[in-house]
């Protein structure tokens, strides 16, 4: 542990040197929720509801076994979303050439000044046939890809 993140063990309050959990007051009802936040990020990865106590008014106490299993599920939330993300940036087709298969690839970059993509073709053997810098909005499916290789990998219009 680092002098930054000091370990924390308390009832409502747990923290290690990568993630907190911290159980709130679910303001939706009367019973509680239980946030999980990585360091350094600005919003919790994950807030789901927390289980009443025995005396059926404060939250249980967080503890050990409740911490680590928080961890993991946060931590596969983020990965989930990470993979969501690279999917939706980043999109592939196969399409036949003669007797080859061409991998036509488009690498969306959402650049705040400068949005782009780039498409780019690599044969069987995955040397590099084409690359050209199109819009983000540039749809890629068999047919565009099939075009852009009978255009000879020129800009599509």
């Amino acid at each position: 542990m680092t002098e930054q993140t000091p370990l924390i063990q308390e009832a409502t309050l747990w923290s290690d040197e990568r993630w907190t959990a911290r159980v709130i007051k679910n303001e939706d009802d009367d019973g509680w929720a239980v946030s999980m936040t990585r360091h350094g990020d600005p919003e919790p990865a994950l807030v789901g509801p927390w289980t009443m106590g025995r005396d059926k008014k404060n939250p249980k106490p967080l503890d050990a076994p409740a911490f680590h299993t928080l961890v993991k599920t946060a931590a596969e939330v983020l990965r989930r979303h990470e993979q969501q993300l690279h999917a939706q940036l980043n999109k592939s087709v196969s399409v036949g050439a003669g007797s080859e298969r061409i991998r036509v690839s488009l690498q969306i970059v959402p650049d705040e000044d400068n949005p782009h993509a780039v498409l780019r073709a690599h044969d069987e053997l995955g040397a590099q046939l084409g690359e050209v810098r199109v819009a983000p909005g540039f749809k890629l499916h068999a047919d565009s890809a099939a075009a852009w290789i009978e255009g000879d990998f020129q800009k599509p219009r």
